[in-house]
């Protein structure tokens, strides 16, 4: 082959490389469950919100994801970069969890109870209803397999193992709360979504009845009948499944019973809302706070321990169940370490914190101690 040929065939074969690079990358972010921005009237429901400003959703005190002193060691993406694919394994448990799979299928529907599944996953029964909050089910809070494996253990539910859900609730659309293999699975058994404004964008891409769609804003109540009521409460935090920042708004969550008042935090930092969200409904029974995946660089958008203990206090929570943790090593801090802090920071508090075991029965209409399993 003479040397023009050479260059020929060289030149072809990479512009050949590249395209078949740029097809996969192309069809890889393409993929369902990377979803689609808002669009139409769901968009236009969107750009009717105060929290919402040109092309992005804001906190109520608006916040920056990294601090000004990150950001000035090193840009974000390279941060994130560096974490997500670097040895996280001395943050993880150093054997698998324990667990206590409590049997939903045999539950009596009429029991005021909980059972929480590892990081934010909530299934709860009230007034008759079952209620299940940001099911992650996969090994992996990603989209590509070996980033954030759930920890040995952390992983005990699957779709097969639920009841027919009257509401699945979704906080926002972070990948370890959104997952699209669950709510896929999960699907034929989902009566009605609630979610904030621009998540209801990805169900209706998923083949979910945009009829059966709650999709509202911050404040707004949602009367389900049967003496339930559910409200879309603020959290301070950030949205996003790829580049795009905030298009999609976060949330945290009020059920409420005329027996009983259960507060799920969401992901968020410690701010006055906290405060704000006591004030307005009088206290709460039982309050799931996000207590873990923190660090001092990220301080705005996740709790400090000690942060979760005073916002539990401002909600005026009687019982306290932690989340956020023990599945996915999101944070640098060891893997129990929340529990501990949180344990220390609620010695002189008014509720009573509860430490379930991934899967344990958390029962609402009766006391029940648990023990430290964590360490």
């Amino acid at each position: 082959m003479n040397r023009r040929n050479f260059l020929k065939n060289t030149l072809l074969g990479l512009v050949g490389v590249t395209a078949a690079a740029g097809g996969g990358a192309f069809y890889f972010i393409h993929r369902p469950e990377f979803g689609r921005l808002p669009a139409g009237d769901r968009l236009k429901k969107i750009l009717a919100s105060p929290h919402y400003f040109t092309d992005h959703f804001e906190c109520l005190t608006p916040v920056q994801v990294m601090s000004e002193d990150a950001l000035k060691k090193e840009p974000r993406i390279v941060t994130t970069v560096k974490w997500l694919l670097g040895d996280k394994s001395a943050l993880s448990p150093p054997k698998p969890l324990p667990s206590e799979k409590t049997d939903l299928l045999t539950l009596d529907p009429k029991q005021n109870c909980a059972v929480w599944m590892g990081h934010s996953t909530i299934y709860l029964q009230l007034a008759g209803r079952r209620i299940l909050l940001d099911p992650v089910f996969s090994p992996y809070a990603s989209p590509i397999f070996f980033i954030n494996r759930a920890f040995e253990g952390s992983n005990i539910y699957a779709a097969e193992d639920f009841p027919p859900i009257d509401i699945l609730a979704i906080t926002h659309d972070h990948w370890d709360h959104l997952d699209y293999p669950s709510i896929m699975a999960l699907k034929p058994k989902v009566k009605r979504v609630l979610c904030p404004l621009g998540v209801g964008e990805y169900f209706e891409q998923w083949g979910f009845d945009v009829a059966n769609i709650v999709e509202e804003d911050w404040f707004t109540t949602t009367d389900f009948g049967t003496d339930f009521k559910a409200t879309i409460l603020p959290s301070q935090h950030f949205s996003g499944r790829l580049t795009t920042q905030n298009p999609t708004e976060w949330c945290a969550f009020a059920f409420v019973t005329p027996n009983k008042k259960v507060f799920c935090s969401g992901d968020g930092g410690y701010s006055s809302h906290f405060k704000d969200i006591g004030k307005r409904f009088g206290g709460f029974d039982f309050a799931f706070m996000e207590n873990g995946q923190y660090n001092l660089d990220w301080h705005a958008i996740h709790c400090l321990p000690n942060e979760t203990a005073d916002a539990a206090v401002d909600i005026g929570a009687k019982n306290v169940v932690p989340i956020h943790s023990s599945k996915f090593a999101l944070a640098r801090h060891a893997w129990n370490e929340p529990y501990n802090d949180l344990i220390a920071a609620s010695a002189d508090k008014s509720y009573k914190l509860l430490t379930p075991k991934i899967g344990e029965l958390i029962p609402f209409d009766e006391e029940k101690n648990f023990v430290e399993w964590f360490n």
